[in-house]
């Protein structure tokens, strides 16, 4: 698809007026409007905003293309505005925009994204930004865009036969190619911005260059083995997990994708001059050197874990609700003794089933968690000691947050056998992530567990059980405000298992207060959460906002893990707000003495909950307190 078959004289105004960013997306969007290409103008506004939150689209040197993929656009297009005067639109080299060019995407499909690329490329062409700012005529804004595809299509075809060229000429040289690997969260503009950045310097530099784009249309332009092995270096300019194991003994240079876009001469220079570190698998460098952060790799290597959890959550999650709706439609609660009630989503066939595999999804949460850190950190061989880690801590008393502490643990640990076994000959390579990596990785990762962190956290656990059972004679008050707040302050570690044991005692022996304050102390984070991400919208990334509807099934369902994503990534800001939340919930809870039957459920089990109006009432209440508390103490989305 050719950029003049989604860019229409309609859709292109040379002179806009907007005085800020938030006012040329708007404007921006008016054309695309005009176009014809938008079916809902409100669905699609808000992709473009929710994704511009993420990461600016302002791409330096006065060009910015914000995007945004939406079941409101009703075909792929393009809108263009020259804005004379310029704009401040956050931009990453802080010039003021003047060229925009904003994409409409449809859900479905990714064609966008070839003419996408082509466009970025072409707009790294200075002398062409220049003829398109100082069109007379929208006319003559097309034809010149039209007239550089064309010249970018021939520069495309005679690039290829040079590379061919090149490696018949190169093919038993090494170390005389630079190669570089690009890749952005959405996978859209920066990917091919970095790339064409970089192809587009080093050529300049008098060097052969190839890099490979990982975008969302997958990866482009692979790097071959036999590219990697003539390479002299290698740029890694990514905010994603890149494969990094065929760099194995090479020179990379690993850097956020925005270096890629504003700091190319300085990217190649210190590549080429020997300064990169020497990468070996799982990320051991041989310098202490680089200039990617130590917090940039931490985030990445944590959100590699939370976006492999987060399915098994929902998938599990929901299975669990269906299981007590059904037990909930078809059992008198009534008629059952507190034993059976126990039993509560699993005493149907189609509940058992249900409540079944929903148990499965949810048992692999946490070695899930933990396994994709140490996979993020150490590779393929950090995975089966990240696994085992993650398995020890589900099934001890350490809950998620011992899962996170496995996680890192393991993939450091691995990543220090890589250098302990780096004095075997290469003859020997073959038995290291066969043998030596997983034996000692879940050995040294089991005893890690074993004795150093389950002990401390299972005497916390006997120590709160012992404090909550002082407290049973106290107020009612007080001890609802705990156990509320224990349910969220670590969402399924000690805490919450303490809370959630002495709720199920006082239900066994008759009372059913406690019970009802430890069920919505675990309700309340998941719908705080959502509500938070609906009201506080630049506190809340764009994939986090689309959760919200799950957040909220699922604290109705009363599974406070809906909420150990957000809590994993923001520590500091998440755990505090709805731990003091569910506290409000249970303190109120307990003051309007409601009661409840059932040891789980949530708004599934609320027949058998006592004073059940004035339940929701303490529910919605302790939601919207978490859900303003967040808003206060997260920081708005900014870019990674």
């Amino acid at each position: 698809m050719k950029i003049n078959e989604l860019l229409s004289l309609d859709s292109i105004n040379l002179h806009g007026t907007p005085t800020d960013k938030n006012q040329t997306i708007e404007q921006a969007i008016d054309l695309m409007v005009k176009s014809g290409r938008i079916s809902d103008r409100q669905a699609y506004s808000k992709a473009v905003h929710d994704r511009e939150k993420e990461f600016s689209t302002g791409v330096g040197g006065g060009i910015a293309i914000p995007h945004g993929r939406s079941a409101g656009v009703s075909k792929a297009g393009l809108a263009a505005m020259v804005i004379p005067s310029g704009v401040d639109y956050e931009s990453l080299d802080g010039s003021p925009v003047q060229l925009v060019f904003l994409i409409a995407a449809p859900e479905e499909g990714s064609v966008h994204l070839e003419v996408l690329a082509r466009l970025s490329r072409m707009l790294m062409d200075e002398s062409l930004v220049s003829s398109l700012i100082h069109a007379n005529s929208e006319k003559e804004f097309l034809d010149i865009l039209n007239d550089a595809e064309r010249k970018a299509d021939e520069k495309e075809e005679a690039l290829a036969r040079e590379q061919q060229a090149d490696a018949a000429t190169e093919a038993n040289q090494e170390g005389t190619l630079l190669l570089g690997v690009t890749g952005c969260p959405t996978g859209i503009a920066h990917t091919y911005m970095a790339a064409e950045a970089i192809e587009k310097t080093a050529k300049e530099m008098g060097y052969n260059v190839k890099v490979e784009t990982r975008g969302s249309g997958g990866a482009k332009n692979i790097l071959t083995p036999e590219e990697i092995k003539k390479a002299r270096a290698i740029i890694v300019a990514a905010d994603v997990n890149v494969p990094m194991d065929r760099f194995d003994g090479k020179e990379v240079l690993q850097v956020p994708v925005k270096d890629g876009v504003s700091k190319p001469k300085e990217l190649i220079e210190k590549a080429v001059s020997g300064a990169a570190p020497i990468y070996h698998g799982g990320g051991v460098v041989e310098e202490s050197s680089t200039t990617e952060s130590g917090w940039h790799k931490v985030y990445k290597d944590l959100m590699n874990g939370v976006s492999h959890m987060l399915p098994f959550i929902v998938g599990g999650g929901i299975m669990i609700a269906i299981a007590f709706m059904i037990d909930g439609f078809f059992v008198d609660m009534d008629t059952l003794d507190v034993a059976e009630r126990s039993l509560f989503g699993t005493i149907t066939p189609a509940a058992a089933f249900f409540k079944n595999v929903g148990n499965v999804a949810f048992g692999f949460m946490l070695p899930i968690l933990a396994g994709y850190i140490a996979e993020s950190i150490a590779e393929r061989p950090g995975l089966v000691a990240g696994f085992v880690g993650g398995a020890l801590a589900a099934s001890g008393t350490s809950g998620f947050l011992g899962a996170l502490i496995a996680g890192f643990a393991a993939g450091y640990l691995v990543n220090l056998l890589k250098k302990l076994f780096a004095f075997m000959p290469a003859s020997l390579d073959g038995i290291k992530p066969m043998l030596l990596y997983p034996f000692f990785g879940v050995l040294l990762t089991g005893l890690l567990m074993q004795f150093v962190i389950e002990p401390p956290v299972g005497w916390v656990n006997m120590q709160l059980n012992a404090f909550l059972n002082s407290m049973n004679g106290t107020s009612s008050v007080i001890l609802g405000a705990i156990l509320g707040g224990m349910m969220a302050i670590d969402m399924g570690g000690p805490f919450n298992k303490a809370a959630y044991v002495f709720g199920t005692a006082a239900l066994a022996s008759g009372n059913y207060e406690v019970m009802a304050a430890v069920m919505i102390g675990g309700m309340v984070p998941p719908i705080a959460i959502a509500l938070a991400s609906m009201i506080f919208k630049n506190k809340f990334t764009e994939s986090e906002q689309k959760t919200a509807p799950t957040n909220v099934v699922m604290g109705l369902s009363f599974i406070t893990e809906g909420a150990i994503p957000f809590a994993a990534s923001d520590p500091l800001h998440v755990l505090p707000a709805c731990a003091i939340a569910s506290a409000v919930a249970g303190a109120l809870s307990m003051m309007f003495g409601c009661t409840l039957m059932a040891p789980h459920g949530g708004i599934f089990v609320f027949i058998t909950v006592g004073n059940p109006w004035m339940y929701l009432l303490a529910l919605v209440v302790g939601s919207i307190v978490g859900a303003l508390l967040l808003g206060l103490l997260r920081k708005p989305v900014k870019a990674a």
